[in-house]
């Protein structure tokens, strides 16, 4: 785990969460099993926030394409028909 300073703190735990949190800490302690969960969470909250930012960037760039292709269609379409 490393060596990292620990603060105790106490939270209150539902009883199908410590259920849980013994039956998979294996060796370890229920407290890094609960530290090791914890973790993974913020991981994956982490990548959904990553996920929505990345999908509103990419939805306003492929609106600025869209508007830039249909500009360079329309002009096109010109070219022809004076062609």
């Amino acid at each position: 785990m490393g060596n990292h300073t620990r603060m105790a703190k106490s939270f209150t735990i539902e009883p199908d969460l410590d259920r849980y949190i013994s039956s998979t800490k294996g060796r370890r302690s229920a407290s890094e099993r609960v530290n090791e969960m914890l973790k993974r969470t913020m991981q994956q909250e982490l990548y959904e926030k990553l996920e929505v930012e990345a999908r509103a960037f990419y939805a306003e760039t492929g609106s600025m394409e869209r508007k830039e292709a249909r500009a360079f269609q329309a002009t096109a379409i010109r070219a022809v028909m004076r062609g």
